[in-house]
């Protein structure tokens, strides 16, 4: 069997110390350029495998990260962890990957696990807004970020860090939108009540009407999951009613292309018989015969400073007042609320006097 190289064959066969050795292969300053490339090539080509549990005994860490998002279904999901994993990768980091599926017990036994495995953070994109897992880790100060969905718990948000979309101004871009356009009969399918995105988006809608003096009717928001099946459903509810809404807006794109199934299902036409509009602007949204109107965040930016952020604590040993990064949401005008047609007029149920 071949003899495993370690750092001390390098070291000896570089003419240095082993901490030498060690700050080279760990990019650490403190060392000339010339010895650096000495060390890497002898590295390199007695393909030098690094000892990572000896490693992680030494430095106190595992340089591993976990990320529990909600679940793997939503295509929002696939686009943030790109973000998060190849920052991860590009900061010596790597992550291990967990869906709760909405579940808090599962949300706990990952966290469970994760720690049992010795990783250094905890990425969530999974939190509801009073998360009793949290709310743990932020009492142990164990080093955690939450992305995109938040607790308003007050002792998380002065511990943990949080990286997301300003939720209420979006909401309420993706309804004036719609009013813009004439609209005054919206309808909406928010998220789970239990999310805190769910709940900021119904709020910015609301805002939005009551800023153009608009009613807010009840029957009008319907509680969705976030799932392409809950849009579907909320879509055909709105559209068996005696007085349907002339425009929906779908809190996330997921949930808005099942809406989208079911309008197309009944016979209707979108945008000329129904506008919608959806939330998170996900790679297949814009897609021909597709083309939907969205509210867009920056999902693999949101990722990236996430880990950056998580990572930052982790070796700088902060412990100092949270971090709150908001990012700016965006209307991305496609085809499925009319605004391209030349001489759109609303069509809908309503007397002429209402419209």
């Amino acid at each position: 069997m071949h003899k495993k190289i370690t750092i001390k064959d390098i070291a000896r066969l570089a003419n240095v110390s082993h901490t030498t050795v060690s700050r080279a292969l760990n990019n650490k300053s403190r060392i000339k350029n010339e010895t650096k490339e000495k060390i890497l090539a002898i590295a390199s080509e007695l393909n030098y495998q690094p000892n990572f549990i000896a490693r992680s005994l030494v430095m106190n860490r595992t340089k591993t990260l976990g990320l529990v998002i909600t679940t793997i279904a939503n295509p929002f999901y696939t686009e943030l962890s790109q973000g998060i994993e190849t920052t991860a990768i590009s900061l010596g980091y790597n992550i291990i990957l967990c869906s709760s599926n909405y579940d808090l017990s599962a949300e706990k036994q990952y966290i469970n696990m994760l720690r049992s495995k010795g990783v250094d953070g905890i990425i969530f994109t999974s939190a509801h807004m009073g998360d009793p897992n949290i709310i743990g880790l932020a009492e142990k100060g164990f080093p955690a970020i939450l992305v995109n969905r938040r607790t308003y718990h007050p002792m998380v948000r002065e511990k943990v860090d949080y990286v997301g979309v300003d939720n209420i101004l979006g909401g309420f871009l993706a309804v004036e939108h719609l009013i813009k356009l004439g609209h005054k009969w919206i309808g909406v399918i928010g998220g789970s009540s239990e999310s805190s995105v769910g709940f900021e988006r119904l709020e910015g809608g609301k805002k939005a009407l009551t800023t153009y003096g608009l009613k807010v009717i009840g029957d009008y928001f319907l509680e969705g999951d976030f799932l392409k099946g809950s849009g579907y459903q909320g879509g055909k509810k709105f559209l068996k009613m005696d007085e349907p809404p002339t425009a929906i807006f779908a809190a996330n794109d997921y949930m808005a292309l099942g809406t989208y199934q079911a309008i197309l299902e009944e016979g209707l036409k979108i945008p000329e018989d129904m506008a919608l509009i959806g939330f998170n602007d996900i790679e297949f949204t814009s897609m021909r015969g597709i083309e939907l109107t969205t509210i867009g965040q920056k999902k693999y930016e949101m990722g990236a400073l996430a880990v950056k952020t998580l990572v930052e604590r982790i070796e700088g040993g902060k412990v100092g007042p949270s971090k709150e990064i908001i990012l700016e949401p965006e209307l991305i005008i496609r085809k499925t609320c009319g605004f391209h047609s030349k001489g759109y007029q609303i069509e809908s149920k309503k007397s002429n006097d209402e419209q």
